[in-house]
């Protein structure tokens, strides 16, 4: 798989639904063992296999032409290796939906179909393109300035308040963020941090995260300031997809008393893999993850 393989992660119901872009016909294609999976609730993918197997035999018995129209891109199998995967676009995907006649299809196919015209769903593409942006490779990293920045970039044209620091208190689980009278010199406060070591670094972002300086959109615009930190101070960055959804929040929310937790978890998922576009990609899927239903 090329590094400049286009990969995104979908969650339905905590399952990964797996994408692949594919450039020359401009769109994406749908990992069809992911989706057979999910739709069929296996947790075992050689089952979820054979099903597909026994599916597309019907089928074609029945002469309904689902199974010629997948075609194949690389994807990684569960062993780690890249093999070549069935994939449908998105006309094969509810046709594949509607082949499970169950309530999970439907609101399958009501997640897959709205999910990409919402704002989320806006700003994630937004999120996405920011790799190739040169807002990745700026010079001014750490400062509340490159945080308004990232959350113009992603957030433009979606909210009005895109890149604009708050003028109201908001709070979230009975959790106050910083009062937004003292935002300005709160936000001056945590610019002055020092961020050379790793722990400096995760510190600044956990000071970050209790300040909250925008409405909405703070934990996917923070994360990404996070990782240019890391890149530029320790040429690593934060592999997202090795830390679970439940995993994460817990230790956000312990991390304005005791860091200790957080920073083990992003330790332990560190990768030098910097100029990755998979990483990056990746990391954009479970950044929006961990804000779904929050």
């Amino acid at each position: 798989m090329s590094n400049n393989t286009k990969i995104s992660i979908r969650f339905f119901d905590d399952h990964e639904v797996r994408a692949i872009w594919d450039e020359k016909n401009n769109k994406w294609w749908f990992s069809v063992l992911d989706i057979v999976a999910t739709l069929g609730e296996y947790e075992d993918y050689e089952k979820a296999r054979n099903y597909w197997k026994y599916l597309k035999a019907k089928l074609k018995k029945e002469g309904n032409q689902l199974g010629s129209i997948t075609t194949q891109f690389k994807l990684k199998s569960p062993d780690g290796k890249i093999r070549l995967s069935n994939v449908l676009d998105d006309n094969g995907v509810i046709s594949l939906a509607k082949q499970f006649p169950n309530n999970k299809a439907m609101k399958f196919l009501d997640w897959f179909t709205y999910n990409d015209n919402s704002i989320d769903g806006q700003s994630k593409k937004k999120a996405y393109s920011f790799f190739e942006s040169n807002l990745i490779n700026e010079a001014e990293i750490g400062t509340t300035k490159s945080l308004q920045q990232i959350h113009a970039y992603i957030f433009g044209g979606l909210y009005d308040f895109a890149g604009k620091i708050r003028q109201k208190n908001i709070s979230k689980g009975g959790f106050q963020f910083a009062v937004a009278h003292f935002l300005g010199s709160t936000l001056s406060q945590i610019e002055r941090m020092p961020e050379n070591t790793f722990d400096e670094i995760v510190d600044k972002y956990v000071e970050m995260n209790i300040a909250h300086p925008f409405m909405e959109g703070n934990g996917r615009s923070t994360r990404i300031w996070l990782d240019l930190i890391l890149k530029k101070r320790l040429k690593k960055c934060v592999d997202w997809s090795k830390i679970s959804k439940n995993d994460y929040l817990g230790a956000m929310v312990k991390s304005a008393t005791n860091s200790t937790v957080l920073k083990n978890l992003l330790k332990n998922a560190l990768t030098d893999e910097i100029n990755s576009r998979e990483i990056f990609m990746k990391g954009i899927d479970y950044s929006y993850y961990y804000e779904e239903n929050n």
